[in-house]
């Protein structure tokens, strides 16, 4: 690949398993040897975190970059895998979706920002706040394509046709090539009706661009995070490792 493809993990809804998703896709598509970097566009900096490193020490991030205090280059982190790096989230960026408002083509900032390093990667994975201001547009405006996690339970498409009526809006007024990779649907529990019932409905809203993989819900998924790791370094035999896997494989498909 010549430049990279940029995909937008993201939900406006929290707790649906989009950073856990946008760390263990990244995580595999290095370790199925593409260079990958992972953006942290949410505040909380759970990508950040999850992948090892510490925030409290963290003295530049994406933040840095936005405010063009640094340049984006010297605000990446390698991590523990070969082949991923991370651009940070630190406790400053809550501070950009007010700074922004008044900054020229402020939708824009993110994509101009990559624009500088996307030649060096095959994968650029970016994590989403659950919210749709202008950190979420932005990462919007800077994807090639949207990758959209949904959790297997009562509530998950609930607010879904707000993200999409967002999406619309994105491509009708900033970025008409944006396109959906695709659904996932995360902590699935086969044991229950209603994550069938959801499959199901979630068909009608994404028709053609479900992933087949399926990622389950598992105490060591929810547990890798607490210790810094990807589910591929924690558990990488376990089943929500396998389903990451699969995921990251059929993404590649996509592409090829």
């Amino acid at each position: 690949m010549c430049m990279s493809k940029i995909i937008s993990v993201v939900n406006q809804k929290g707790g649906v398993g989009k950073t856990t998703t946008a760390i263990n896709l990244a995580a595999f598509l290095a370790e199925l040897g593409n260079f990958v970097l992972l953006v942290d566009m949410d505040p909380q900096g759970n990508a950040t975190s999850g992948l090892g490193i510490d925030r409290s020490n963290l003295t530049h991030g994406v933040y840095q970059a936005l405010a063009k205090q640094k340049r984006f280059h010297d605000i990446i982190f390698n991590t523990a895998h070969e082949g991923l790096r991370i651009a940070p989230a630190t406790q400053d960026l809550a501070g950009a979706t007010v700074e922004l408002v008044d900054v020229d083509r402020r939708e824009f900032q993110l994509r101009d920002l990559l624009s500088e390093v996307s030649h060096a990667y095959d994968y650029i994975i970016i994590d989403c706040p659950p919210s749709l201001g202008l950190l979420t547009i932005n990462s919007l405006v800077a994807a090639d394509q949207l990758l959209i996690p949904v959790q297997a339970e009562y509530y998950a498409l609930e607010g879904l046709g707000q993200l999409l009526q967002t999406i619309d809006l994105v491509r009708e007024h900033i970025h008409p090539d944006l396109e959906i990779l695709g659904a996932v649907l995360t902590m699935f529990d086969k044991r229950t009706r209603l994550s069938t019932e959801i499959m199901e409905q979630l068909y009608q809203y994404f028709p053609d661009t479900i992933f087949r993989s399926v990622i389950p819900r598992t105490v060591r998924l929810a547990e890798a995070p607490s210790f810094g790791k990807s589910i591929l370094h924690y558990e990488p035999r376990g089943k929500a490792s396998k389903a990451y896997e699969r995921l990251a494989r059929e993404v590649l498909e996509r592409h090829a």
